[in-house]
């Protein structure tokens, strides 16, 4: 039974309310943890400011071409992985690394290799790659071999193979990959720029605030990444809804 919009907002409104509460409760004006209205309020003073929109834009590009990047690596690795074993073989342990390895590690190696401008680009492209891949993976082996012998029987062209058959069969696995890694994308990504500071940026901000004790500007901060990731994880899905009705000459519901 599919959940009614009034009950995610009584859900939304009710851990509203209990943070209000434990944010009273710690008291010492919210210094600990910064009541709702706070983070609205700190979050209204940075709004208009041309700085906050620089530092957004700023992130968000390079976060997003990290996340690109990695969306046709996947791509191009999930399929060669899954038409020749030898590649898979090979790919698999650096993608078993990627998963495992923290990513302040990875943000404090990746110092040694690129300028901290452009930090974020490198942490979101390696930490959304092996999600992607394993979409592709999935999405290929989900993929009906009936029809697949069916079009080799027939003689199918390529084009009408990847257009009927693959896409459809790969397309649901990839879809939820990409939403999955974009939240994963923009929350590597700030911590990497958290750790690297590099100017202008949405993680030097955050990091500025914490040192400062600006507890509400922490959290509008941390409000913003949230929507921020949810806003473009939307935007992907329906994209990627978009791309395949186009492709497969399917109509949008």
């Amino acid at each position: 039974m599919p959940v009614k919009f009034w009950q995610r907002a009584a859900a939304l409104a009710a851990w509203i309310v209990v943070w209000q509460l434990a944010a009273v409760s710690l008291g010492h004006g919210g210094l600990f943890l910064a009541t709702p209205i706070q983070t609205l309020q700190a979050l209204a003073q940075l709004a208009p400011t041309a700085g906050f929109w620089q530092r957004i834009v700023f992130s968000a590009l390079r976060i997003l071409a990290g996340f690109l990047l990695a969306v046709v690596g996947g791509l191009v690795l999930g399929a060669l992985g899954a038409r020749w074993r030898w590649v898979r073989i090979f790919i698999e342990p650096a993608m078993q690394l990627i998963r495992a390895m923290p990513v302040a590690s990875f943000v404090i190696l990746a110092l040694l290799w690129v300028r901290s401008a452009n930090l974020s680009v490198v942490v979101s492209f390696t930490h959304v790659l092996p999600v992607v891949y394993a979409g592709v993976q999935g999405g290929i082996a989900d993929t009906d071999s009936q029809l697949l012998e069916m079009a080799h029987v027939y003689r199918l062209p390529l084009i009408t193979r990847l257009r009927y058959i693959w896409l459809p069969g790969i397309f649901p696995s990839f879809c939820e990959s990409c939403i999955a890694a974009m939240g994963m994308c923009w929350k590597s990504g700030v911590s990497a720029e958290v750790i690297g500071l590099p100017d202008h940026s949405v993680g030097d901000a955050l990091y500025r605030a914490k040192i400062t004790l600006s507890t509400p500007d922490v959290f509008a901060w941390t409000l913003v990444i949230v929507l921020l990731s949810a806003l473009l994880s939307t935007v992907a899905a329906r994209l990627l809804r978009a791309v395949k009705a186009r492709l497969c000459g399917e109509v949008q519901a």
